[in-house]
């Protein structure tokens, strides 16, 4: 998706992304270092809550070959020192076992989560912000792994042609290209191929097979009660609070991650006419809407005004129109991490928590 979170969060400076213009390296500094990379660097086993790889993993060199958003991926053995330029990137490749195989990872919006403290720790941080050619270029990579296209830029890591030319293989998230993938394949369908393919890169196909099958089985909790849901015209709406940014609010659009949760558990996006991940709306069209809940995404580690979930009800329950909305005034408002709210190995659980809510909240007959 070109009108994703990343795209967003770039036309917002955030504290994490501000600083020095990101400078383009030179090829001859970046085939040296790749050189380097291939001439046997390793880094140190993880031995962290998150464990390391599992007993099938390939030992020996073993060739594999994916497609990851219309690019051919190959490498000739698993490899050793990749590099993740976003955290969604950096949770999976760890809920995967692979921190003692990673070289580097940047661009962390919020804390990581406990179960991955552990592992994430032996992980070298080669940029707190996006990371540039330079700093890719230092850490020396076998393999590059993003959530989105958007990191793949000239004057951010170099193209992934650029890259390629290098010998450097890059993997991007299916779920940011889906145009490029099987029609009807929902996002979360499209997350779980990424955790298979990168499984088959890695030799670890048993794992991602796991990780697969254990969050289809949560997906298929949390729309069980769905049913049970009313319908049509009954069927209850939700507005999906990201962001407050310079007052105005930032809302799940159609081809956001939550137009899909709310599908599952039988909500329905009060903003799915809106073709964008994450549109700016003002708060006369939220009042328009009028939805029957709320969701709030709590961004408070991030820590820019109006990121936390206190503020955003602040900024509601004082706005003269939205104040007055049955769902501000009768509390029927609900909290998950916001981070959680966009494609990622954790979506799963903000997905749980939507689910229940929803049966709090008493839409489940």
């Amino acid at each position: 998706m070109h009108d994703n979170t990343h795209a967003f969060l770039s036309r917002i400076p955030l504290p994490s992304q501000t600083g020095e213009p990101m400078r383009h390296p030179t090829r001859l500094g970046i085939a040296l270092a790749l050189a380097l990379a291939t001439a046997g660097c390793s880094t140190a086993a993880g031995d962290g809550s998150i464990t390391n790889a599992e007993p099938g993993t390939r030992a020996s060199a073993q060739a594999a070959s994916v497609t990851s958003c219309g690019h051919q991926v190959s490498v000739a053995g698993p490899p050793k020192r990749a590099v993740a330029l976003d955290q969604t990137s950096t949770e999976t490749l760890l809920e995967l076992g692979l921190q003692d195989r990673m070289a580097g990872t940047a661009n962390l919006k919020t804390k990581i989560p406990p179960q991955y403290g552990a592992a994430y720790a032996k992980v070298p941080v080669i940029a707190p912000k996006i990371a540039t050619g330079e700093q890719l270029r230092a850490a020396t990579p076998d393999f590059v792994v993003a959530g989105s296209t958007d990191l793949y830029t000239k004057d951010r890591a170099g193209t992934r042609e650029e890259l390629a030319s290098l010998k450097v293989p890059t993997f991007v998230s299916a779920v940011d290209c889906p145009q490029q993938n099987p029609a009807g394949k929902t996002p979360f369908e499209l997350l779980f191929s990424d955790y298979e393919n990168l499984g088959k890169v890695f030799g670890t196909e048993e794992r991602a097979r796991k990780l697969a099958a254990d969050q289809r089985a949560a997906v298929a909790r949390a729309g069980e009660n769905a049913s049970r849901v009313p319908r049509g015209d009954d069927r209850p709406t939700v507005v999906y609070l990201y962001s407050v940014f310079n007052g105005m609010p930032y809302v799940a659009g159609r081809s956001g991650l939550p137009s899909e949760m709310s599908r599952i558990v039988g909500a329905k996006n009060a903003f799915d006419d809106v073709n964008e991940d994450w549109p700016e709306v003002s708060w006369e069209e939220v009042a328009e809407r009028d939805p029957d809940f709320i969701v709030i995404g709590d961004l408070s580690e991030r820590g820019r005004p109006g990121d936390s979930a206190a503020e955003k009800r602040a900024a509601m329950t004082g706005h003269p129109v939205v104040s007055k909305l049955a769902a501000v005034r009768d509390n029927k408002i609900l909290e998950v991490p916001g981070i959680e709210l966009d494609p990622s190995v954790r979506s799963v659980h903000a997905l749980g928590l939507l689910a229940k809510g929803m049966k709090d909240l008493g839409y489940v007959r």
